[in-house]
């Protein structure tokens, strides 16, 4: 008592000091040890309201969420970032069964315990892991880890023969909520890869794998072979179609261009003949003013004469007479 009043009185008088850098962000999280935490500062029971508040740096708020954390995915991470954020200080301590207990109580896994355990240590909101956790929380193993609070969805989880396997800790006062992600699970991913099976599998010859690898008979090898053959032929046609449609598509529109410059040129032309040739162009006009200094430069023309005017006409066509 004495104590948490001193704590409390410093607190009032100094501001509160930030919590150090999460280590998580430059290096993987810890394993815990196999007798628990080690450390040597007071463990008192905290309250709810308490760890809201905030605490000392030296005394974070000691959260456990557990699980199988099998396809590790979006989901998983995004339930223990909300338990990372439920306090001011939080370290967050995740437990991930083992195989065993896992095949048991839940089904087989597509990734080992130690994949698994794996994949959490290198999770940003992890800062330590529990290998071989418990299935059921039992008050030895939460003292033992000294966990002040579990976070989990508030869904029951019915397992082991129980309706809740958390319904002790909720008992006690320290469960604490958090939102599961609607739209993906293991199981959702699960159930993509069953559904598309042939997809896969022939995905995953053309990677390289063999039959034997993925367990695939010699009839079924040769089966899906010829239609990932097919789909390369497929692909081959649609990309010849895609490229031609595109040629064609270049070829109008340069014809449409041209075309186009053509009725240019040709208006062009036809109004430059007409203001050349027509009625009124500069040709006509060019044709009359010759014409007109042509007769200008001519002799002048005299008209004829008539008969009766003509200097024979009183001479006699007759020989004279001796």
């Amino acid at each position: 008592m004495v104590n948490r009043r001193r704590h409390g009185s410093r607190a009032h008088s100094h501001p509160r000091r930030n919590p150090p850098p999460a280590q998580t962000l430059r290096q993987p999280a810890v394993f815990a040890k196999a007798s628990g935490s080690d450390s040597d500062v007071p463990h008192d029971k905290l309250t709810l309201a308490q760890a809201r508040r905030g605490t000392p740096a030296h005394r974070p708020v000691r959260v456990y969420a557990d699980g199988i954390f099998d396809l590790f995915h979006s989901g998983h991470a995004r339930a223990l970032m909300q338990a990372k954020n439920l306090f001011p200080n939080t370290r967050l301590i995740v437990g991930v069964c083992n195989d065993e207990l896992t095949h048991k109580y839940k089904g087989y896994t597509v990734m080992t315990e130690a994949e698994r355990y794996e994949a959490l240590i290198h999770c940003r909101y992890v800062d330590e892991v529990v290998r071989n956790a418990p299935w059921t929380l039992t008050p030895e193993f939460l003292k033992k880890h000294r966990i002040d609070f579990v976070a989990h969805d508030d869904i029951p989880y019915t397992s082991a023969g129980s309706d809740d396997v958390y319904k002790h800790i909720k008992a006690a006062g320290m469960f604490v909520a958090t939102q599961r992600t609607e739209g993906i699970s293991t199981s959702d991913l699960i159930t993509r890869i069953v559904r598309d099976y042939d997809v896969y599998v022939r995905r995953n010859l053309q990677r390289g794998y063999t039959a034997r690898e993925l367990n695939v008979g010699f009839i079924n090898e040769k089966k899906y072979r010829l239609q990932n053959q097919v789909d390369k032929m497929k692909e081959t046609v649609r990309t010849v179609e895609e490229k031609s449609k595109h040629l064609v598509h270049r070829v109008e529109e340069k014809s449409h261009d041209l075309i186009f410059k053509w009725e240019e040129k040709s208006r062009e032309f036809i109004g430059n003949f007409l203001e050349l040739f027509g009625p009124d162009g500069a040709w006509h006009m060019i044709q009359e003013r010759s014409g007109r200094v042509l007769q200008a430069l001519s002799p002048y023309q005299s008209p004829r004469s008539s008969p009766s005017s003509s200097p024979t006409r009183g001479r006699s066509c007759s020989p004279p007479s001796y």
